[in-house]
């Protein structure tokens, strides 16, 4: 399968790509760039959809601790929402649900504390 990131209008100021496919060593770099991008726009709220994401190794996680870490440089964040099966899995032994405050169903980060 394939991986695509996409950029999704949001209302309330954050930042959203959907993501599709299996994130990995071959596809992280895409993911990385995306954030950069966005980051490097100002845009220092970023939603990650994991919804339709089949995959994600431990590089994948290492970009999401990286894009995290670039976000809140600039005094934001970012966060994660949608996963499920083995992706929603990962996150939840690896300990980054807590610390990238993963919600299960997509709603609006903004409207829970971001400290």
């Amino acid at each position: 399968m394939t991986f695509s990131v996409r950029h999704v209008e949001r209302d309330g100021g954050v930042a959203c790509l959907r993501l599709t496919g299996e994130l990995d060593l071959s596809t992280a770099p895409e993911l990385s760039a995306a954030i950069d991008r966005l980051t490097a726009a100002g845009e220092t709220r970023v939603l990650l959809d994991l919804t339709d994401l089949t995959f994600c190794d431990s590089t994948g996680m290492a970009v999401f601790v990286r894009g995290d870490n670039r976000a809140a440089a600039e005094g934001g964040w970012l966060r994660l929402t949608g996963a499920s099966g083995r992706v929603e899995r990962v996150l939840r032994v690896t300990g980054l649900a807590d610390v990238l405050r993963y919600e299960p169903e997509a709603v609006d980060p903004a409207s829970r504390s971001a400290s």
